[in-house]
């Protein structure tokens, strides 16, 4: 194994070199958590007046590394087998426009930027900078997980989001026609009601803008009510989303396992594809134990 291909399995989520990974794993992802800390305490006056110095530097230093990282995971794309393509290009090019490619680039360019673009407004780009937290993408399939929940019921979703979308514009209306003269100051056009209607219909009710009329309160009370029911839809259909992905993912896992016991013995090869697996869906060694007994004393009674 060359150096690429070992640095390039280093960033596998389930690496073979799992001392090392682990290890360097661990370094980029207390980096990322400290930076993250560092600079939300940059935005308190009194911290950054005193601290100011040690914070760049701080700044300076974590940007070096996650820069080393960026350019390190391009270089050995190839020999990485968590991406896809073809090619090495293909594969770099798959990195570098994949979401968690963008997001390594996004948390040193602010702090670049900084540095080289005069009248850059640096409160923009330290905002920018909190980008980094989804770095910890590298570490958890929680996001990817999110988008194909939502993608495996995108019609289920598309269809609750189209009902929340004419609960937002009929509530909107209606409160409009109820409250424009009583209120013109709070509810002076259907664009801007949209405001109250969406802050009524998430639950969340701020009370800066509040019907004062028995319609408008009537209507705000039904707008509230499909709020609940359009936002709990909503909730259903993500949560019923990420059950099925997890049971998925334990189909393919126990599938894996059968496969393995097909012969009675899991061979050393098998193993450590059952490994990586286990690693790669986030289940625990129980988990793994349990469905792996379970197999076998499944196997052994079906033998007998």
């Amino acid at each position: 194994m060359n150096s690429r291909q070992y640095i390039g399995s280093l960033f596998e989520r389930s690496s073979e070199h799992k001392v090392a990974a682990r290890r360097l794993n661990t370094f980029l992802f207390l980096l990322i958590i400290l930076s993250l800390v560092a600079i939300t305490l940059e935005s308190v006056t009194a911290i950054e007046a005193k601290w100011s110095p040690e914070l760049l530097v701080f700044e300076f230093i974590s940007v070096i590394f996650f820069s080393v990282e960026y350019v390190l995971r391009i270089w050995s794309a190839p020999d990485n087998r968590d991406l896809e393509g073809k090619t090495a290009l293909g594969k770099r090019l798959n990195y570098i426009f994949s979401f968690t490619g963008l997001i390594d680039l996004i948390a040193i360019l602010p702090t670049l930027l900084q540095f080289i673009w005069v009248g850059a407004d640096l409160r923009l780009l330290r905002v920018m900078r909190l980008a980094r937290l989804l770095k910890l993408s590298h570490f958890t399939t929680a996001l990817e997980d999110l988008v194909s929940a939502i993608h495996s019921e995108r019609q289920a979703f598309g269809a609750a989001l189209y009902l929340m979308v004419v609960a937002l514009f009929l509530s909107s209306s209606l409160i409009y026609l109820a409250e424009r003269d009583a209120q013109p100051d709070a509810f002076p056009s259907i664009p801007e009601t949209m405001w109250w209607a969406i802050v009524t219909l998430t639950t969340v009710g701020y009370g800066d803008v509040s019907p004062v009329t028995a319609g408008g309160k009537i209507i705000g009370a039904m707008t509230a009510m499909m709020g609940v029911c359009t936002v709990a839809l909503l909730t259903g259909i993500v949560g019923a989303g990420f059950s099925k992905q997890m049971s998925k993912q334990y189909a393919e896992f126990e599938h894996k396992v059968r496969e393995a016991l097909d012969d009675g013995i899991i061979s050393a090869e098998e193993a450590e594809e059952i490994e990586a697996l286990r690693e790669r869906m986030g289940l625990s060694k129980t988990q793994a134990e349990e469905l792996a007994n379970h197999l076998i004393d499944t196997k052994r009674v079906n033998s007998d």
